[in-house]
């Protein structure tokens, strides 16, 4: 215990042992240490949180608008007027009809209507897919679907497999 009370002792006495101009090379050391200390440790992440908040915000702006666009769509297909299991069957037949043409085959189990591909584009399974849901209220319930046809960069992306999407009561 006495060693580290004489560590201040042994401190000072240094320090006045020191000539004026090693005093103020020690003191602008010193100074330059706790400069770089305040920089590293206060100022620059600080700076660096305010450089990445407009990319930040852009992008929550971005995700808040397609929250809200979701959201308005979710209300309108809610406002829609409920379907009978027959008219859903109808608007699901005459868009795969519109949509998938011949790459698309259309089967009903029970409440699920299933849909085998092959090679379907993807644009032509997409609006397929948008239009079986605001027109027929139906949602997929399980998909099984593989990439097919010419993987080469610009060729169109085509699916192959089997969509299973659950009817309205």
């Amino acid at each position: 215990m006495s060693r580290q009370a004489d560590a201040p002792d042994k401190l000072a006495s240094a320090w006045t042992g020191l000539q004026a101009r090693e005093r103020r090379l020690v003191a602008l050391a010193a100074a330059v240490i706790g400069l770089a200390l305040l920089w590293w440790l206060g100022l620059s992440p600080a700076l660096a949180t305010l450089r990445a908040a407009p990319a930040q915000r852009a992008a929550l702006q971005a995700q808040a608008q397609q929250m809200q666009r979701l959201q308005r769509e979710a209300e309108a297909l809610q406002a829609l007027p409920r379907l009978g299991r027959d008219e859903a069957l109808r608007a699901l037949e005459s868009a795969a009809r519109q949509r998938l043409g011949a790459t698309g085959q259309l089967s009903v189990v029970g409440d699920r209507a299933n849909v085998a591909l092959k090679a379907t584009p993807a644009q032509d399974l997409a609006d397929w897919l948008a239009d079986a849901r605001a027109n027929a209220r139906a949602a997929p319930v399980e998909a099984r679907l593989t990439r097919a046809g010419d993987r080469a960069p610009g060729a169109p992306v085509l699916w192959s497999g089997t969509l299973s999407l659950g009817l309205p009561p």
